[in-house]
């Protein structure tokens, strides 16, 4: 069988890069095998290669000067006069026992780190690289942390492909590949097992595992853990799916299926989306709904949110050429694109608005008392509980499709652009509730409220509203409220100021990386920010050097991710807090804003007009 060998056709980067052909590394002369001996010392803690034979060549520099220990030596694999692979040697401390008992001392272990190389010649060495669970150590286990070369690469690279291809030590090269592909299963979980072609390749090598159990029968802890994964809708024996098995019926080898309930259909079906149910010209009701929702669905939950009879109102739906199309009640509203049927009103059934912004001061004074009755705990605990439930659902690799490609990154980003939606719809809600307070003392009495309201997001470890609020406060219609600023007491202004500083963008928003990294877990990261640290990497490095792929920044790529998976641990048992009241949770997850800012600024200039100087002499 060739399927362990192929595996390096098997990663396509994704989803911007594409593979750069290479050939197969080996020395011709007595010169390139000194050479290629000189990378194996120096790759030491593993880092050899697969085959060697054919025409290549591997040369090394090292920096000026005499080695030290921290010095860097950089290898280069060559083929045909091309490089192929880049290593540089780095040191990098292990902690091991102290010689004179008792604690520990720091030693220095030398290791090589992928700079560039292309990607058939990254995944060999990859391969050759891998230490299976049997041959690990504790100080290897270190090791392979520190560099987390498997992680990257699965973190960096999609797609399967077929090839052929027949090498030595077969057994141990098959065990390293399905070890890869569990490593790659487990990680990606349903995110990427929705793709058809995965599924086909999923399907197809567990067949080949089950063939080559007679020839290695050592492969069936990895034939059972490829069996758990595919979640098999009943088991299959070895004597079913061997071709040595004589008069084997055909029909049966075709019959492979997945218990899936989690198939693309379904999946797409249980997807949620924010939806912006316009109830004036300049402001919505945001509705968390499924993507699968219904015209009728969505009209009583609007309904019930502006406490309206719902045979009062009817949906329509506005296209981006203006046509007004009136939604009947079994109407879906997202295609499987995930995208609306057009912008969202709903309206009374003579067509005119249900809301009006500009109304008496009475429904004011009404909706101002209804905010300033919240517990603030209670608000920031429904703001953290919404998010988290977006956030952990989040996978890495969205961020990479979002990043890449997001003009094409259709369905693989909606929890991602659903948080990132949040956060802004959260900013203008604080700027809509503060705006459309009628009287300076309520004004104040809400201002003091968000400010709580941030501190106590803030102490839940939920940084995404924390920032969402502190930005609404901060906005130019809602600072530019003298009298009401001046109004608010010291002590809260001094907490908004020690708050504010937490967002202060200076040396690369220092502030909040250093108070955010001394944060337990589970924790929400302010996801804007993320999302410009991996955008930055992704334009300010190359993605090919030389015909390389650029590995370097890969790496820097997938520690970006990382935080994502890292954020979503609770080994502490810290969790999340969920507890609120009905009330608060209805009002907060159906959040009414205004997204029009000449509205917002309007509303400003209406509750504190511009003062006009008048200077002495001047007409």
């Amino acid at each position: 069988m060739s399927w362990d060998c192929g595996l390096r056709y098997m990663f396509s980067v994704s989803p911007a890069l594409q593979p750069v052909g290479g050939g197969v590394c080996a020395p011709h002369d007595k010169e390139d095998v000194s050479r290629l001996e000189m990378v194996q010392r120096l790759a030491k803690d593993g880092c050899r290669f697969l085959q060697n034979h054919g025409s290549s060549k591997a040369a090394s520099e090292r920096t000026a000067g005499p080695l030290h220990g921290d010095e860097a030596v950089r290898v280069c694999l060559q083929e045909r006069g091309q490089d192929v692979l880049v290593l540089q040697s780095v040191s990098s401390p292990r902690p091991v026992p102290s010689a004179r008992g008792g604690g520990w001392v720091e030693q220095r272990d030398r290791r090589c780190v992928v700079m560039s190389g292309t990607p058939e010649k990254i995944l060999e060495h990859l391969l050759s690289d891998l230490r299976l669970d049997h041959d690990e150590q504790p100080s290897i286990q270190k090791t392979k942390e520190a560099e987390p070369l498997l992680d990257d690469f699965l973190l960096t690279y999609l797609r399967p492909h077929r090839a052929k291809e027949e090498g030595k030590q077969v057994l141990e090269r098959k065990r390293r590949v399905l070890h890869l592909v569990t490593q790659w299963s487990t990680l990606y979980r349903d995110f990427l097992r929705e793709d058809e072609h995965v599924k086909l390749f999923m399907k197809a090598l567990y067949r080949f595992v089950l063939d080559d159990l007679y020839d290695y029968p050592t492969l069936e802890k990895e034939q059972k853990e490829l069996q758990k994964l595919l979640r098999l809708q009943r088991r299959f024996t070895v004597d079913e799916y061997s071709p040595h098995r004589k008069g084997k019926d055909l029909s049966h080898q075709s019959s492979l299926k997945e218990n899936g309930p989690h198939t693309r259909v379904a999946q797409r079906e249980t997807r949620e989306v924010l939806c912006h149910v316009y109830v004036s010209m300049d402001s919505y009701l945001s509705v968390r709904s499924l993507a699968s929702a219904e015209a009728q669905r969505l009209l009583q939950l609007v309904a019930d949110r502006l406490d309206v009879p719902v045979h009062d109102l009817v949906l329509l739906a506005v296209t981006y050429s203006g046509e007004k199309l009136l939604l009947q009640p079994h109407d879906r509203l997202f295609s499987d694109s995930l995208t609306a049927v057009g912008r969202l009103h709903v309206c009374r059934k003579d067509l005119s608005d249900v809301m009006n912004l500009f109304i008496d001061d009475a429904e004011l004074q009404q909706r101002s008392a209804r905010m300033l009755s919240m517990n603030t705990w209670d608000v920031a605990v429904t703001l953290t509980s919404f998010d988290w439930s977006i956030f952990n659902s989040i996978h890495e690799q969205e961020l990479v499709y979002f990043t890449f490609s997001r003009h094409a990154s259709g369905d693989h980003t909606v929890a991602l652009e659903l948080l990132l939606q949040r956060c802004n719809e959260v900013q203008l809600w604080v700027m809509t509730e503060v705006l459309l307070c009628p009287t300076l003392c309520k004004r104040v009495q809400l201002i003091k409220k968000f400010i709580k309201i941030a501190a106590h997001c803030k102490a839940q470890r939920n940084l995404n509203s924390f920032f969402a609020i502190i930005m609404g406060l901060n906005a130019a219609a809602v600072s530019r409220l003298n009298q009401t600023w001046e109004k608010v007491p010291g002590k809260f202004k001094k907490l908004f100021m020690e708050l504010e500083m937490l967002t202060d963008p200076s040396l690369n928003h220092k502030a909040y990386r250093d108070a955010f990294k001394k944060m337990k877990t589970p924790k929400i990261p302010f996801l804007p920010l993320l999302v410009k640290d991996i955008t930055f990497i992704h334009e300010g490095n190359k993605t090919f050097l030389d015909n390389l792929v650029n590995f370097k920044k890969l790496h820097m790529i997938a520690d970006a991710l990382r935080l994502i998976r890292h954020c979503q641990q609770d080994h502490t048992g810290n969790g999340m807090p969920h507890k609120s009241s009905p009330e608060v949770r209805v009002y907060v997850e159906y959040l009414h804003v205004i997204d029009n800012q000449q509205t917002l600024f309007e509303l400003s200039h209406r509750l504190e007009p511009r003062v006009q100087v008048h200077y002495p002499g001047r007409l």
